[in-house]
């Protein structure tokens, strides 16, 4: 189907010994592709819609926000760069945060080739920015962490958003798996 955003996604093998790098960098994108496992097979329309009625996640939400967790903790955190976001549309939370805003009109497929984009953006810098993982990163949301830390917290963004994806997907057509 011409529909269909995301096509087959193959989870590669995590290293499971090795140095901390190579295991870190492993189980990143064993992630990144367990989330686009998640997303695979669905349309636009799929990838948009409010499966739990009590909330507004959205898988293509989801992915919004994953391309701006790895810009932003890949290159701003880490790199001190500033990173190009693409423009979506977002609205203030309750809480004072910010969050992506479901009626943006830019097509699922352009957003799955900019996670992609940012995924890749992240992969490229990683080596050049694990260098001194004792080294400190000044952070306004935990206070100044070192980089094993960010690396962590990015796994840790992963393994919640892959949780909230598991029960996005279930909800939509019944596809289950780890």
């Amino acid at each position: 189907m011409s529909d269909i955003v995301v096509q087959k996604i193959v989870r590669p093998e995590r290293a499971v010994s090795g140095s901390w790098l190579e295991v870190i960098a492993s189980n990143l994108d064993y992630h990144r592709a367990t989330f686009l496992w998640k997303c695979e097979g669905l349309s636009d329309a799929q990838l948009r819609l409010r499966p739990v009625q009590s909330s507004a996640l959205t898988l293509l939400g989801l992915m919004r926000h994953l391309q701006g967790v790895e810009r932003a903790w890949f290159q701003r955190a880490l790199a001190g760069a500033t990173p190009r976001f693409f423009p979506y549309r977002t609205y203030a939370t309750a809480d004072g945060g910010e969050w992506y805003d479901e009626s943006d009109p830019a097509p699922a497929k352009d957003v799955y080739a900019d996670y992609l984009k940012a995924c890749e953006e992240s992969r490229q810098i990683f080596a050049t920015v694990t260098t001194d993982l004792a080294r400190i990163v000044p952070n306004p949301e935990f206070g100044d962490t070192d980089v094993r830390f960010v690396l962590a917290h990015v796994i840790e963004e992963y393994a919640r958003h892959v949780g909230h994806a598991d029960l996005l997907r279930e909800a939509i057509d019944g596809a289950a798996g780890e």
